[in-house]
């Protein structure tokens, strides 16, 4: 079985859809059989990989509608060893249409079932808030990975995000593990995101040897640095590794996916990434724009 992995963070443009794509593109290079699942109505993620969901025969959202459509139907090839599953706006009422049917939690592994052997990794990009469409995910996910800003703000939220993943393995899914961290528009040079890393390392530590699905949680390497290149991808449909292969975001997601696949083979954490000079890393200033990607103001 694929290991089932859900991108999620309930507060928007931290990064969540450009990690999902280009760390799935990432692993898909490395030899995995990636499939890319995109939860969120807004369909950023289909976007970013190219897909117009206007022209999508069959998206998630009929497989949420339509018992008599499986993953199967709805699969479309985006590049060597990496497929997708496309999104629409339609899927944000699913929410609504779902509330009251029963087993709506599973709706989603269900659908998979046919499909799963063919991939090693699934990746799930959540929409940015909690209910039928996140819950499917959760259930059906075996970890989750939190892309973040080093920032306070978001550091309290990661704390509520936390909690909500305490509840639902409760729930539906004993199993789930939050297993990473992944920082987004890093900027190492600054003392705000040396004490934030500083917070995250000593709260997983603490929580080692507990019973909390963070327990095994860590701050994955390298942060991914703030990139201009990681913002104009999405629109031209490719991934930061068709679009600009020798960028600093194209090489901090292609060893982040070593980083990730380090850890589930069981290998020492990779060091982390010497600090590049100054110069490479200030880009000009960008911020989360419309898409979940980093781009500029």
């Amino acid at each position: 079985m694929p290991r089932v992995i859900a991108m999620m963070n309930q507060k928007g443009g931290v990064g969540k859809t450009t990690s999902a794509v280009n760390l799935a593109a990432a692993l898909a290079a490395s030899g995995q059989r990636v499939c890319l699942i995109d939860l969120d109505p807004q369909a950023h993620m289909t976007l970013h990989v190219g897909l117009d969901p206007d022209e999508i025969e069959c998206t998630v959202y009929d497989l949420f509608s339509d018992s008599t459509k499986s993953a199967a139907d709805a699969i479309v090839q985006v590049d060597e060893r990496l497929d997708a599953i496309a999104s629409e706006t339609d899927l944000a009422a699913a929410e609504s249409e779902l509330a009251q049917q029963d087993g709506r939690s599973g709706l989603l592994a269900e659908a998979f079932k046919p499909v799963a052997d063919r991939y090693d990794v699934v990746m799930i990009d959540c929409p940015p808030s909690l209910g039928v469409l996140t819950i499917n995910a959760l259930s059906m996910a075996d970890e989750v990975l939190v892309p973040m800003q080093a920032h306070f703000l978001a550091l309290q939220g990661v704390g509520k995000l936390l909690e909500t993943v305490g509840l639902v393995c409760q729930s539906v899914n004993p199993d789930l593990q939050v297993t990473g961290i992944i920082l987004c528009m890093h900027e190492r040079h600054t003392n705000l995101a040396r004490e934030v890393v500083e917070d995250l390392e000593g709260f997983f530590t603490e929580a080692r040897g507990s019973d909390v699905p963070w327990k095994n949680c860590r701050v994955l390497q390298p942060p991914i640095r703030r990139n201009i290149k990681l913002a104009e991808a999405p629109s031209f449909g490719q991934t930061i590794f068709q679009y600009e292969p020798a960028s600093h975001g194209a090489s901090d997601y292609a060893a982040l996916a070593s980083c990730v696949l380090a850890g589930w083979n069981g290998d020492p954490a990779p060091s982390p990434q010497t600090e590049p000079p100054i110069a490479e890393t200030l880009d000009a200033p960008i911020a989360a724009d419309s898409t979940g990607a980093q781009g500029t103001p």
